[in-house]
């Protein structure tokens, strides 16, 4: 565990922020922020390869064999049959 730092809180547009210092420094684009039972303010790191989910789920829709995207593809088209209406 490292020594307490005070920092400064400043407003960044509507937004509320802290100046994290160069100690502290986040190698991540996203975190995750929530206050835990004794009211503190935590501040977790996002892993790099949770930020691109897009990029995962494409990955993972890859792995579907070609009998199953026939079957959705056909289940898709049998599902919205044009109804028959009279005419007006």
């Amino acid at each position: 565990m490292s020594t307490p730092i005070t920092s400064r809180v400043f407003m960044n547009g509507n937004s509320q922020a802290v100046r994290i210092p160069q100690e502290f420094r986040l190698n991540t684009k996203r975190v995750e922020i929530f206050l835990n039972q004794n009211g503190d303010l935590v501040i977790h790191p996002i892993a790099e390869s949770s930020e691109n989910r897009g990029e995962a789920l494409w990955q993972a829709l890859q792995e579907f064999d070609t009998d199953f995207v026939e079957i959705l593809e056909k289940n898709r088209l049998d599902d919205h049959q044009a109804q028959e209406r009279d005419a007006l």
